[in-house]
């Protein structure tokens, strides 16, 4: 497969960081830009958190495109400070920007999807680890992109898993039913990373260590972040040995190296109120919807995506 140039769209964020790390060190994938979205924090903390991680990986280069503060129709609720710690980085004490020449560009995220998208049509892949809603806005104002797009990957959702924010639903498509719904049924190629594969992606605590040891800056930095994350996994999930769930990273792993995992063709919907709000439910028969499909990715050779995040990483 062609290497891939994406869009990031992303939250900021513990499982955030690595996944960008990951990419950065991935000659695989050339990230165009970041956009940041509401999620894991407010969109004033993911921004913040998305320019002082370039700063971290000395790749200011890559421009930041601040978008979404809220949903686009619910209002804004809880955000996810209690798993990623009050900075959504691990409590490292990040309050503000580390060097005061870094700034979001002067265009909101959407905007800056649609032209990228439009400005080079089958070439830029949508990588979305956050909530929905700069994809749907950007829909909304350039329907286009969904022909001119090349793919769409996105970390969320779930079709056998357990949910993580209600009994059924994922996080991220939950923070914005009605953006996830516009997403679903957009029709372009679609794969989408939930719960299923996710959480069986599982680092632990011998795999943080040898980070904190690399001789690189970036798994020594995911390794200084995470004793927040693996203390939310402890106390919720009842992991142990400082286990946590792979979420974001397991997006780009799939982007790098796609038979690590496996899918089914489904076709999707996504209620966006009610009990099942956020729910992405998926037609396994074939009878009963007649939505866009969606590439559900449902298995996973978990030991060497982890080998994989490991090894670039630590390089």
């Amino acid at each position: 497969m062609p290497p891939h140039t994406i869009i990031l769209d992303t939250d900021p964020g513990i499982d955030d960081a690595m996944a960008l790390f990951l990419a950065l060190r991935s000659p695989e994938i050339t990230i165009l830009g970041l956009t940041t979205v509401f999620g894991n924090s407010t969109v004033e903390a993911t921004t913040r958190n998305a320019l002082n991680l370039l700063h971290v990986a000395e790749r200011t280069d890559i421009p930041v495109a601040r978008g979404a503060a809220q949903p686009l129709v619910l209002p804004l609720g809880e955000t996810g400070e209690f798993v990623h710690g009050q900075d959504a980085m691990g409590d490292i004490g990040w309050t503000d920007v580390l060097a005061p020449y870094l700034k979001p560009v002067d265009q909101p995220a959407a905007q800056f999807i649609a032209e990228q998208v439009m400005a080079n049509p089958g070439q830029i892949t949508l990588v979305a680890i956050g909530p929905l809603t700069n994809l749907a806005l950007a829909l909304q104002l350039e329907p286009r992109i969904a022909q001119a797009v090349r793919s769409v990957v996105i970390m969320g959702g779930s079709v056998v898993a357990p949910g993580n924010v209600s009994p059924t639903a994922e996080a991220n498509i939950y923070n914005d039913p009605h953006a996830a719904e516009l997403v679903f049924g957009a029709g372009w190629a679609l794969t989408m990373v939930g719960l299923d594969v996710t959480t069986a992606v599982r680092m632990d605590e011998p795999r943080f260590a040898a980070l904190r040891a690399s001789a690189s800056p970036l798994g020594r930095f995911v390794g200084q972040i995470a004793p927040r994350y693996q203390q939310f996994h402890r106390e919720r999930y009842g992991y142990q040995n400082g286990t946590v769930d792979v979420h974001d990273p397991s997006a780009i792993a799939y982007l790098i190296d796609p038979s690590l995992f496996a899918g089914q063709a489904w076709r999707m919907v996504v209620p966006v109120d009610g009990p099942a709000r956020g729910t992405t439910i998926a037609d396994r028969h074939g009878h009963f919807l007649s939505t866009p499909k969606v590439n559900c990715l449902v298995e996973v050779d978990a030991p060497r995506v982890l080998d994989l995040i490991q090894a670039r990483l630590s390089a």
